[in-house]
């Protein structure tokens, strides 16, 4: 016992040193910022593989204190941030769970982490980070507004059409905010479980996205939304109108996706070269809603079982 203990304080000791480095060389080497950042993860992830989630929160916290030490206290969201997804990441590992689970639950993490760091930059600081960049955006527009009524004679886009745009962009940040958690989330998985792999962790994997099966429930809560825009109309601005235009936004990327695995599916099938999937992947962009209404035929019938029975006969 006492040589196990020894182990895990020097190994933890290592991973904390790893971490604080990488945010370290985030903080200081602005070219490094995002690979650093990527991969400080890695060493909280590793440890948490290996050992109790409590010895890899105090690790995680441990490396987050010199992270602001060594750096300052405006890396402290990042190395929060960081620090919990190793955890989470490791803590999947350790548990023998399925890649989706990892994913969730790592999203999850990233979601709640840069809520968190949001309230407390409000609440502390007074900084409102959404309410700064929708200025800095509105202000952007306006000056290639003026460039363009300058050089035209006419206006790009017309004053209540950018208050719309700007209507629009400020009710969908939850939805956008939860598609750039998983995306990153994603993103950091994808990039770190090959290395955990090479340090002989026993990571999972993902099926083919061709198989991808998202579950059906997922139709129940599109007809849930379709329903209330069609016979309640929800009025514009309301805690309900912003509910439903952000879980629209998420459930017609998640259909889209489904759409696109059942023509990888199908392609597949068909014995095409693998160019023909990304051309499809591509076209996928402009014809969306037919793409949305594939998801949901595929999501609600089997049509993967006719189009194998097809390519078997």
């Amino acid at each position: 016992m006492p040589n196990n203990q020894t182990k895990a304080l020097v190994q933890g000791s290592m991973m904390v040193a790893i971490f604080t480095i990488l945010m370290i060389i985030s903080a200081y080497i602005p070219f490094m910022f995002m690979i650093a950042l990527l991969f400080a993860p890695l060493p909280i992830a590793w440890y948490s593989a290996n050992y109790k989630r409590s010895s890899s929160i105090l690790v995680a916290v441990v490396g987050c204190i010199l992270t602001v030490l060594m750096s300052g206290i405006t890396m402290l969201p990042f190395a929060f941030t960081m620090g919990l997804l190793g955890v989470v990441i490791g803590n999947a590992i350790h548990l023998k769970k399925s890649k989706l689970y990892l994913l969730m639950s790592s999203g999850i993490a990233v979601l709640l982490s840069t809520a968190l760091v949001y309230i407390a930059y409000v609440r502390l600081a007074g900084i409102n980070m959404i309410d700064m960049s929708l200025d800095i955006v509105r202000e952007n527009y306006e000056q290639s507004n003026e460039l363009a009524k300058s050089v035209t004679g006419q206006v790009a886009i017309k004053p209540e059409q950018l208050e719309v745009m700007f209507r629009t962009i400020e009710l969908t940040i939850p939805a956008a905010i939860t598609i750039f958690a998983f995306m990153v989330a994603f993103i950091i998985i994808t990039l770190n479980l090959p290395i955990l792999k090479r340090l002989g962790l026993a990571v999972p994997k993902f099926a083919p996205f061709q198989n991808m099966r998202l579950p059906r429930s997922i139709l129940w809560y599109y007809m849930i939304v379709l329903s209330i825009n069609l016979f309640i109309r929800p009025e514009a601005g309301t805690m309900l109108d912003i509910i439903v235009l952000n879980v629209s936004y998420i459930l017609w990327l998640l259909l889209i996706l489904q759409g696109i695995s059942f023509i990888h599916y199908f392609i597949s099938k068909k014995g095409m070269p693998n160019a023909v999937k990304w051309i499809a992947s591509l076209l996928a962009i402009p014809l969306s809603s037919f793409i949305i209404l594939l998801g949901i035929v595929d999501l609600g019938f089997n049509v993967r079982s006719l189009v194998k029975g097809k390519t078997n006969d």
